[in-house]
């Protein structure tokens, strides 16, 4: 690592040491920019990078809220504002147990470029909380998100940050947010994308993150000269970004043989078709229930529950030909990256955010598996969440046809940047490098031109 990126990683383990996922982070950032250092102006760029990786506001604060039980409930919510060169904050909120600062940190960092690849006006946030919505009643989310907004609502705005919806936050977290929104501010205003399309939601917004999972990837295929007809296809989750992903993939003609969530993971090796999907999208969506329910409705598949995986991430474990890691960050490790090579994946696309580890992309880089960082990966969510923000402003909606076509131009505009940027300043192919690199360029002019700030 340079000198000068190596000095800006050691000060971030220095003064947080226990931010784990943010180091990890910033150090692929780094080592992509580290590529370019000598090619940009030292005086301009360098004292840039540092300001970059400081968050220009952290918000911390209690959300206390009333179980059925009428017991008090404390638990803590997060909101990072990252960098605003490009535009309002733009980041999703997760409700999760596993939710810290460093998660949040890590993940409005990643924010920031992969919005600024969209050519949208945005800017990077993330929030959220440590409180776990499964097992509670919808009165009891309900509850929660009042209490959660009631705090949230004095920093954000349509102009100034607008959030969405991430893992535990979908539309019904979505509605309760907008209503206590509406109550406090007296505005029906765009602060929150992921709406319903029956009161200024975007069509295509749930589908987005899986559609353009599969749009980016299906445009790397193509310049490989092939397609996914035919293809066998591993996808880890369960949640919105798999289903749709799985949608997506069975539209062109793949078969995809697996689903995971935290209990364990099923295999079908008849394909999950789209009754079958259908029986997902009611069991995650509606009854909440969990994967091991697939198998118990299609006996054709087996399930494999997480206790007795002996530390594998069985959903990797399967012969296929492309793979799309759909659940939580570092669900690849070295280990599975070996696997998934030596059981014939030739394509990784990342649905979620940083879901595979350091040493996990350098064994796919070694072994010539087209990669696609989560992002480029991943930002048909955002982007989508961009096209809402739009169509909020002119007080109009469009069809659904109009923002898949404006998804698809989207995400195959970012692949041909990655594309662009990785052959320019790296290797042919190198899309982790591309896609860090071309982020920090645009976001880093934005911030010179507009005082370092």
């Amino acid at each position: 690592m340079h000198d000068i990126t190596s000095a800006i990683f050691q000060k971030i383990q220095q003064d947080d040491p226990e931010q784990k996922e943010f180091q990890q982070a910033v150090k692929e950032f780094l080592l992509s920019v580290d590529k370019i250092i000598e090619d940009v102006p030292q005086i301009v760029y360098h004292r840039v990078l540092d300001r970059m990786i400081e968050p220009e506001r952290t918000i911390m604060f209690r959300v206390p809220w009333t179980d059925d039980d009428g017991v008090l409930q404390v638990n803590r919510g997060f909101r990072v504002q990252m960098n605003s060169a490009l535009g309002p904050y733009k980041g999703g909120l997760r409700l999760h147990p596993s939710v810290n600062l460093s998660i949040i940190k890590f993940l409005a960092f990643e924010q920031v470029f992969k919005n600024s690849l969209t050519g949208l006006q945005m800017g990077g946030g993330k929030g959220g909380s440590n409180f776990d919505p499964k097992g509670k009643t919808d009165a009891e989310v309900m509850r929660f998100c009042q209490s959660f907004m009631t705090e949230l609502s004095r920093h954000i705005g349509a102009d100034t940050d607008v959030p969405a919806g991430d893992i535990g936050v979908g539309g019904r977290e979505i509605g309760f947010l907008f209503g206590q929104y509406k109550r406090l501010q007296n505005q029906f205003t765009g602060v929150l994308t992921g709406k319903s399309p029956n009161w200024g939601g975007s069509f295509i917004r749930p589908e987005a993150t899986g559609y353009g999972l599969v749009y980016l990837a299906a445009a790397m295929l193509q310049d490989a000269g092939t397609s996914f007809e035919g293809k066998t296809c591993l996808v880890s989750g369960s949640g919105n970004v798999a289903q749709y992903t799985v949608e997506k993939l069975t539209m062109m003609g793949a078969k995809v043989i697996t689903l995971s969530d935290s209990t364990g993971c099923i295999y079908d090796p008849s394909g999950i078709t789209k009754e079958k999907l259908n029986f997902v999208k009611t069991l995650k969506n509606i009854t909440r229930g969990r994967i091991a329910d697939y198998s118990a409705r299609f006996p054709e598949a087996q399930y494999f529950p997480r206790a007795q995986q002996n530390g594998i991430n069985q959903v990797w474990d399967f012969k296929a030909d492309c793979a799309f890691p759909c659940a939580t960050q570092n669900e690849i490790s070295e280990a599975d990256a070996k696997r998934l090579v030596s059981n014939g994946v030739r394509l990784v696309a990342e649905g979620a955010n940083m879901p595979t580890t350091i040493e996990g992309v350098e064994v796919f880089q070694k072994n010539g598996v087209l990669f696609a960082p989560a992002k480029a990966a991943n930002a048909g969510g955002v982007a989508v969440s961009g096209l809402e923000m739009a169509q909020n402003s002119s007080r109009i909606q469009w069809s659904a046809d109009k923002v898949d076509q404006e998804l698809q131009r989207i995400m195959k505009g970012i692949y041909k940047t990655i594309s662009y940027n990785a052959e320019r300043y790296s290797t042919k192919g190198n899309f982790v490098d591309g896609a860090n690199i071309a982020g920090f360029l645009k976001v880093a002019n934005a911030m010179v031109d507009q005082g370092y700030v």
